[in-house]
Formats: C-alpha cells, sequence, structure tokens
C-alpha cells in the first residue's frame, strides 16, 4: 500500500513547473507546498486502505472459516457502495471538466479515479486468490460449488431437464441489433452475454438477466449432497438451449455498477411532498450511468468495443473477475455449515449493563444517576425499556427523537407509536437523505403519521445524523427531562453488531440543551450557540478546534497536554491542520480511526506526535469519544459527528460532556484498552501503509473486543453472585 503514497509524491512532483534555477522563490514554495501534500492522505485512497484491511481479514487464517467468508463478502460489498457513490461523485465531477483539487493531496477528480482503477485491480487479485483458498477450504467441510466440466453425462441431463422446466420458462432474452437498441443493465445485476451468429447474419450480442430475484442462487446437485452450481453458470452453459437458431461465438457474465451518487435537491419537484420526492430520487438512482463492468471472460475486442460504447465505460474500468461477481450466497453456505460451531466465532450476546437494576424500572434510576451504556458487549434493552415506560407514564408530557436508520422490525418505532396512541405528544424527526435506507424510512415515518405522532423529514441542505432523544416529564408541576444521546442508530439488530455508546442523563442542563435543539428542528433550523452540547453544523467543528488551540497552549505553558479521538473517519481539513499545528507544539495526539484517514502520521517535524490506530475485528467499530487534556482539565465527549466536513459542516450532529465521574474514567479505560489492543489493531506507519500490531515474545496478547466482552459477561457473574448471597442471607 505504500504504492498510494508514492504515486501522489509522483504526482505533486509532477506539477513543480519547470525552468525555474534552483532555490528560487516560486520552486521553495512549491517544494514547500509538496511538502505539506506529504501530512495528509487522500480520502479516496485511504477508504481503500480500510477496505484492504477488511480484505486481510478474510486472509488471515486465525479466524475461523465461516467469519473469513463474511469478511469476504463485506470486502465486496464495501467495493460496491465504494463505486456507487464515491466514484459515481468523482465521475460525474470529471464529466463536468470541472478542474478543481481536492484540498489535500491535490488531486483532481480524474487523478483520482485513475488511482483508486489501479488500486481496485490489484485488490481485485488478492479477492479472487482469497475467493479460491476459502472455497478449498470450504469443499474440505463438505460443501463445494462444482462446475460443468466435474460433472458426468447423468449429472448434466439431470441439471439439463431442471433448466429445462424451472429456469427457461422465467428467462428474458435481449438481442441487440438494428432494430432492438441496447437494453438497460440494472445496477448490480448478473448477466449472462453471449455473441451469437448465423451463416447468413453477422455477430449480434445476446443479453440474459440471471438474477432479478426469481431464480434460486444455489442450485443442488442431486447427485452429489453438499455440491451445488450457481445459476448463472447453468445459465451461461445452457444459452446454446435458448438460441438454437444460432452459433455461440464466445459467451461469458458481466455485472455493473451504476453511479448512485444523486443530488435529491437538484431534482426536487416543488409539486411534490417531500417524502413522494424521495421516493423519486430512488427511482432515479437506479438508472445513473454505469462507473464499473465486472466481467468473467474478456471477448473479442469489436464486441468489447461495443459493450464499452453503449455502457459509457473505458478500457480501465473494466475488471476481469476469476471469484463471482456477487459473494452475497457465502451466507447461504454459512448456514449450511452451522452445526460446525468451531467454523464461527464463538457466541457473545450483548449482557445486562452493570449500571441498570433489571428488577425495578429505569426511569427512576436515570432520575438518580446517568447510565453508560456500551453495545453490543451490554444490551440495548434498557434504553428500549425507558422508551416503553414513557409511552405509559403519567408524568410523561412528550417524547422528541430523531431517527436516521432503523431496524426492519422496529422496537423503538413500536414504542412510539404506543406513547402516541396512549396520548403523548410525539415529535420525530425522520431522516429521508439516510443514504440506502431511504425505502425503510418512508415506511416507518408513513407508520408514525398513521399513528398521530408529529413527523418531519429533515433540514432543507442538511441531514439530521444526530441520535438524541428527549423524554419531557412533570412532576409536582416541575418540568424534568432524561435526555438520551448515542454515537450509533436507534437500531435493535445493529447494536448486536456495531461498537456504540449511549448516555441517558437526567441531567437538567443537558435536557434544556437538548430541547432548545429540537425546538430549532422543528422549525427548520440549527442552534448557534450550546454551553454544553456540541451541535453541529454551527457549533461543533469550532468548539472542537478551540478545544484543541487549548491543548497547544498547555503544552506551550509546560502542561501535560492531551487530544484522544476515537472515530470512523477523518477528513476535515481544518481539524487535521489543527492536529497538525498541535503536533508541532508537541502535543500527544492519540487517534483510533477504524476507516477514512487524511492525516499521514509519523513525518518527523510534522506530525510526530500523532499517532494513528485502526481496529478492524468481529465487531463493526462504531463508536465516537473524544478526549482533550489530562487530570482536572480533562474533557471527554461521545458523539454521533465523525471528523469529517460532511458530519461538521454539513449535517445535524450532536456530542455531550460525560459529567459523571464513575463514567468517564470507565470511557477512559476503554479507550486506553484499545490503543493496547495487539490482535485486532494496525498502526499506520510513516510510508501511508498500516501494519498489523503482534504481541511480542512473552506479552499477553489483547483482542479489545474480546476484553470488553468479557469485562461483561464477569459484571453478571459478579452481579449474580452477589444476588445469591443476599437471598441465601435473607433465608
Amino acid at each position: 500500500m505504500a504504492a498510494i503514497s508514492v504515486a501522489i509524491l509522483i504526482l505533486a512532483i509532477s506539477r513543480l513547473k519547470p525552468g525555474k534555477s534552483k532555490g528560487s522563490t516560486q520552486e521553495t514554495g512549491e517544494l514547500r507546498e509538496m511538502n505539506d501534500i506529504s501530512c495528509y492522505q487522500n480520502r479516496e485512497l485511504s477508504w481503500l486502505k480500510f477496505n484492504e484491511r477488511v480484505l486481510e481479514e478474510a486472509e488471515a487464517t486465525q479466524n475461523p472459516l465461516c467469519e473469513r467468508l463474511n469478511f469476504l463478502s463485506i470486502f465486496q460489498s464495501n467495493l460496491d457502495e465504494f463505486f456507487m457513490v464515491r466514484v459515481g461523485s468523482l465521475h460525474d465531477r470529471m464529466l463536468l471538466k470541472k478542474e478543481e483539487r481536492e484540498n489535500k493531496t491535490n488531486m483532481t477528480a480524474a487523478e483520482q479515479i485513475t488511482a483508486i482503477l489501479a488500486q481496485v485491480h490489484l485488490l481485485n487479485g488478492r479477492k479472487d486468490e482469497a475467493y479460491e483458498k476459502l472455497m478449498k477450504s470450504v469443499a474440505d467441510e463438505g460443501l463445494r460449488l462444482l462446475k460443468f466440466d466435474s460433472l458426468n453425462e447423468e449429472e448434466e441431463e439431470t441439471l439439463k431437464k431442471y433448466f429445462a422446466k424451472e429456469i427457461q420458462p422465467l428467462l428474458s432474452t435481449m438481442v441487440v441489433g438494428r432494430k432492438q437498441p441496447f437494453p438497460f443493465l440494472k445496477n448490480e445485476e448478473i448477466y449472462a452475454v453471449a455473441v451469437i451468429g448465423t451463416k447468413k447474419e453477422k455477430e449480434k450480442i445476446a443479453i440474459i438477466s440471471c438474477d432479478g430475484g426469481v431464480f434460486d442462487r444455489l442450485i443442488a446437485i442431486p447427485s452429489r449432497p453438499g455440491c451445488f452450481m450457481l445459476v448463472e453458470e447453468m445459465i451461461l452453459h445452457f444459452l446454446p438451449r435458448v438460441f438454437k437458431k444460432y452459433v455461440i461465438e464466445e459467451k461469458c457474465l458481466i455485472r455493473i455498477t451504476r453511479n448512485a451518487d444523486i443530488d435529491e435537491h437538484q431534482v426536487f419537484d416543488e409539486e411534490l411532498n417531500y417524502r413522494d420526492h424521495m421516493a423519486e430520487v430512488i427511482r432515479r438512482r437506479r438508472r445513473l450511468c454505469p462507473v464499473r463492468l465486472e466481467i468473467s471472460y474478456e471477448l473479442n475486442r469489436p464486441i468489447t468495443a461495443q459493450l464499452f460504447h453503449e455502457l459509457g465505460l473505458r478500457d480501465e474500468q473494466v475488471f476481469v473477475t476469476e471469484a463471482p461477481m456477487d459473494l452475497s450466497f457465502l451466507y447461504q453456505l454459512q448456514d449450511q455449515l452451522r452445526q460446525k460451531p468451531q467454523l464461527f466465532y464463538e457466541k457473545r450476546v450483548p449482557q445486562h449493563s452493570g449500571m441498570v437494576r433489571y428488577d425495578s424500572r429505569i426511569i427512576p434510576q436515570v432520575m438518580d444517576h446517568d447510565i453508560l451504556l456500551s453495545y453490543p458487549y451490554e444490551s440495548i434493552t434498557p434504553f428500549l425499556r425507558m422508551l416503553n415506560e414513557a409511552s405509559v407514564d403519567g408524568s410523561v408530557i412528550s417524547i422528541k427523537m430523531t431517527l436516521y436508520r432503523l431496524a426492519r422490525n422496529s422496537k423503538v418505532v413500536e414504542a412510539l407509536v404506543a406513547a402516541a396512541e396512549n396520548g403523548k405528544q410525539v415529535d420525530v424527526l425522520v431522516e429521508l437523505k439516510a443514504r440506502f435506507d431511504e425505502e425503510n424510512n418512508i415506511e416507518w415515518s408513513r407508520r408514525l403519521e398513521d399513528a398521530g405522532c408529529h413527523v418531519i423529514y429533515g433540514l432543507d441542505g442538511l441531514k439530521v445524523h444526530s441520535k438524541l432523544c428527549l423524554i419531557t416529564c412533570r412532576e409536582e408541576g416541575q418540568i424534568e427531562y432524561i435526555t438520551q444521546i448515542g454515537t450509533g442508530n436507534y437500531n435493535e439488530k445493529t447494536a448486536r453488531l456495531y461498537t456504540d455508546l449511549s448516555l441517558i442523563t437526567a441531567n437538567e442542563e443537558i435536557g434544556k440543551e437538548a430541547a432548545e435543539v429540537f425546538q430549532a428542528l422543528f422549525m427548520g433550523e440549527t442552534v448557534d450557540r450550546m454551553e454544553h452540547l456540541l451541535v453541529a453544523p454551527k457549533c461543533l467543528q469550532n468548539r472542537v478546534l478551540d478545544m484543541i488551540d487549548e491543548e497547544i497552549q498547555e503544552k506551550k505553558n509546560g502542561g501535560d497536554a492531551y487530544i484522544g479521538v476515537k472515530i470512523n473517519s477523518l477528513t476535515d481539513k481544518q481539524i487535521i491542520d489543527k492536529l497538525i499545528e498541535a503536533s508541532e507544539a508537541g502535543v500527544t495526539v492519540d487517534m483510533i480511526v477504524r476507516g477514512i484517514n487524511c492525516v499521514q502520521s509519523g513525518i518527523t517535524g510534522k506530525t510526530d506526535n500523532i499517532h494513528v490506530v485502526s481496529i478492524v475485528g468481529r465487531f463493526l467499530e462504531h463508536s465516537r469519544i473524544y478526549i482533550f487534556g489530562r487530570g482536572e482539565q480533562e474533557k471527554i465527549y461521545i458523539s454521533s459527528a465523525d471528523f469529517m466536513t460532511r458530519n461538521t459542516l454539513r449535517r445535524v450532529e450532536v456530542a455531550v460532556p460525560i459529567l459523571d465521574a464513575a463514567i468517564r474514567n470507565r470511557l477512559r479505560a476503554m479507550f486506553d484498552t484499545m490503543l493496547r489492543d495487539n490482535v485486532q489493531a494496525r498502526d499506520q506507519m510513516p510510508d501511508g501503509s498500516y501494519r498489523r500490531r503482534m504481541a511480542a515474545e512473552g506479552e499477553e496478547k489483547l483482542n479489545s473486543q474480546e476484553y470488553f466482552f468479557r469485562c461483561a459477561y464477569e459484571t453478571v457473574r459478579n452481579e449474580n453472585a452477589t444476588q445469591r448471597e443476599i437471598t441465601e442471607e435473607i433465608l
């Protein structure tokens, strides 16, 4: 991966204008600019490094086999979305001939696409190799994917009959000719393509969909238990039976990835209500231009040229792949192996939180003390119980929430519906612009409205990404608030898969500020200033910059200055520049950045005080923690916001200060534990690559995710033991 940094350096050097004498003012300035570029990583290339780390987990033999299959499928689905969104956006800018350069490595859209495609071609080869090795291991467990050259005549005859009865009647054939235009090919759908011809007619292209949800993907081979064939392989093999009047000259499988980065504001129709408008955005997205073509075999040049012309693609956008183009069937293979627990991670179940008594109501406990839930180590149940309690509690006046991504069968929505039906005022902001969750959110918004909830759909020009819930109560004439602020979505499914944090507090000042945030949102506005909360887009980035400045000043004054950040991504150049300034001043900066990271650590005199760690493991690291200072000066926040410009300036995000001493100590210990992970952590190297951290000889291995689960289980065991002792005393 160091090649990426070298590529960026070459691009920077190539921009130095010739003809200037050595040491001239202009050349010195340009060299300084090039040196500054060395402190940054390109956003898109950094994301590819992250997805490479996912691929490494598929390659890692220490992981159980079925989990490696899972990582390989995630690698592919990640890459699909990357092409649809990020490459799609760059493609639009390139077509519009926008020559502006991105603000970190000074690359144009065209230069970024060139670098991306070159790197993806390398990763694609590794993916194919990993798939081949994994399928050999799957075969050792008694499951095989077969091709026709491994079948005997009887088996082929059986599949021929199956094809004729179950598949051929459902096929939709498309032949491209003078009177038959090139068909629209759906995004991410697999097609069989054949070059067909007769003695009287010149070659034509024939296309058949292998997808569409009408076929089973895995076809069992009746005579061989545990053996299967992919439906696209069967369709491709029997194409001569479909085109009986033609000779099949060549054939292959293809799959197209289309741009999905549509600007919902540019296609806004004032005559549509906003929910109908977002439904129209979804429909339009499915027809945007292709940005990638995957192909199983290379066709002859004239036919390939015709495909390129029809799809508007260039050579470098075409990827010949040996592995299947859609790896989602790997989950079906996993299901076939469920009876072999050794092929999976050891089962882990979210535990009861040690901060919650499960034998009594949650709301009175929150009124007594702050509660922090840490997913997936602890269960989301206390939060769901609190919502359900609020739906029937006579003292509760209203419930307000921001909803971004929800589970398919959302218990959160069920609680809100129950509250509205019980006469509570329920105000909900449902973000319909949550990419690829728009349809799910549209349906939930309809259900909430039908139940009598007051629903709005976000703000003009801003996504509402905050995880904010406010329960307002009236007790003995006094208004009281319960505020929940989290780092992750109100989604029961991802609460078992993502690491996230959820603070529930009855702090009056935080409750009042949360009420101000909701008041602004429901007026279509955002807050300008907060005393305690950090709220993007107007008072989060500036406050973060101020706190970094405070640490710089603390270091200049001889103090123990420190910055610790755990986020998913770092792209905000203002924050990056301020972190570089802090490093130059001698401030220690520890960063746990799972995905995109646009700062280059370890550059002498610049970023040598910045240490970047990425943890990619069983659970997706999703929590955000900000730490500024040490000792009595220390400030700790949890937040929904990454340090990305889209989060800090183009979304509504909320970060909350942790005021409870016990919770502060717990978060600091969690952060320090993740920094010491020597199993799933990778350190960023000065050349931009990431190196997996290995336990030294004699050093105890520390997998931070497994450690936190052990702690959660230990807490429950201790509580159970204490409860038994109390019961025995009573008896």
